[in-house]
């Protein structure tokens, strides 16, 4: 007999990014150790045996776009490294990328460093770092080399924000170079900050301060030019990029423009564009300030665009862009929104609903971010020797979307009221239990640092 197994996920109906068939799926020292129909080896080993029969067993989110105790503007986001994992493994999310910052003049290392130390111990869920780039010199070059062999492989530049963040097109470029060389990843955030700022100065010159107002200080040509500049300097560079957050359809014709002369071009999408519109920003006194975030929701019917892509595979990821703000804060909401628990069950209600298939569900929400941000084949599916990330869920049941049932410490829910077809019963990370029948039954702070591998392509 092989290996003892240590728990195994009996008769559920598993989904892959190809595939579903009803499985067993063994487990053994945190790995999966066999696929198939065990349930009498399973109980010739003595291995914990959980009735997954009516479920659907599918692998552990992989969430490649989240910001956890992010200091912002004075304050600090709602959600540290221990609520919002936890927050993350009830949605059925069991490993995270967020953001390492170097302050200013800072070693890449060193701001690395700090990042970890806040989540280490705490973070629940499996977690990695991009490494955001505020400035590139021949020292900060070197120091990305540094960085991949230390397994943090992509580097989150920007086009917006030009007081605290924006890069120039040089700068850019010579970043793209380097990870053209030493098998890093440039990740741009992609609006025209020159001309968003210039467009926020007349709207505050006029007296226009209401949430309204975000989403015309933020046009969609501004994420669309910036995006097509972008892509072209990859092109020039001879490297590929990763578009984070697309929101706006125009942006995603550039995105296709640049595929067909030849560019190596990734992007991810949210939920918020994919379940929201700018029709949110018309909701009376500071309600609608709960949906700014940046880029800003989209005209009606942008959505739909969206979906297309998401459905054709243009659109190769589904992240949160986690960034939970209370609307008690402290001079306000700043930008930014919850979603690191919702975004698996929003998925999965549209899977059922006929807007994409389970096994493209799958795709975007685990293994295409694992695949392409070097976690794969470890993390984003089910297949021996993967890491036991393990998700059941009970599609007879329905979840309703509320502050009540979010576990995050933010005070709202931009999805309130909103139900899906779905529960998830059963999370496993590395094959421990997380999350049971809605309760928290894991280790709080086990979660491990995931050293990610340079990119394959």
């Amino acid at each position: 007999m092989a290996e003892r197994w240590d728990l195994v996920v009996q008769g559920g109906t598993v989904i892959t990014t190809s595939e579903s068939f009803v499985a067993d799926v063994a487990v053994s020292q945190g790995r999966v150790a066999a696929l198939g129909r065990l349930e009498g080896l399973a109980a010739a080993q003595g291995a914990q045996v959980v009735d997954a029969e009516g479920m659907v067993v599918v692998p552990g989110g992989v969430d490649c776009h989240v910001h956890l105790d992010m200091p912002y503007g004075g304050s600090t986001n709602s959600d540290d490294f221990a609520s919002g994992s936890v927050a993350a493994l009830f949605g059925g999310t069991t490993t995270i990328i967020d953001f390492a910052t170097p302050g200013k003049g800072e070693a890449l290392e060193l701001g690395f460093e700090a990042r970890r130390r806040k989540a280490d111990g705490r973070c629940s869920t499996d977690y990695g770092f991009h490494m955001v780039m505020t400035r590139v010199c021949d020292k900060t070059l070197r120091e990305m080399d540094r960085m991949v062999r230390q397994g943090v492989t992509s580097f989150k530049l920007f086009t917006s924000n030009p007081q605290r963040l924006m890069s120039d097109d040089g700068a850019i470029f010579r970043a793209m170079r380097r990870t053209r060389d030493n098998g890093g990843l440039v990740c741009m955030h992609a609006e025209n900050g020159r001309v968003i700022e210039e467009l926020i100065r007349e709207a505050l010159a006029a007296g226009n301060t209401g949430p309204r107002f975000h989403p015309l200080t933020r046009p969609m040509e501004a994420e669309a030019e910036a995006t097509a500049r972008v892509i072209a300097l990859a092109e020039m560079a001879g490297a590929p990029v990763y578009v984070m957050h697309l929101s706006a359809a125009r942006a995603l014709d550039e995105v296709r423009r640049g595929r067909k002369r030849g560019v190596k071009v990734l992007s991810e999408t949210c939920p918020q564009y994919l379940f929201l519109t700018a029709d949110e920003y018309e909701r009376p006194g500071f309600e609608a300030a709960k949906f700014v975030s940046s880029p800003p929701l989209r005209p009606r019917g942008n959505e739909t665009r969206l979906w297309q892509a998401l459905r054709d595979g243009e659109l190769q990821a589904v992240s949160t862009d986690h960034c939970s703000f209370s609307m008690r804060s402290k001079g306000g909401k700043p930008r930014g929104a919850p979603g690191i628990g919702t975004r698996m069950l929003l998925m999965w209600d549209a899977a059922q609903r006929g807007r994409i298939s389970p096994q493209r569900f799958v795709e975007v929400v685990a293994s295409a971010p694992a695949r392409i941000f070097g976690l794969y084949p470890r993390k984003g599916h089910l297949a021996p020797g993967a890491d036991a990330d393990i998700v059941v869920i009970d599609p007879r049941k329905t979840h309703a979307f509320g502050v009540a049932s979010h576990h995050l410490r933010v005070d709202y829910e931009p999805y309130e009221g909103r139900t899906a077809h779905g529960v998830i019963r059963e999370v496993f990370l590395r094959g421990r239990r997380m999350v049971s029948h809605g309760r928290f039954v894991g280790k709080p702070g086990g979660g491990a640092f995931l050293r990610r591998a340079p990119r394959d392509f």
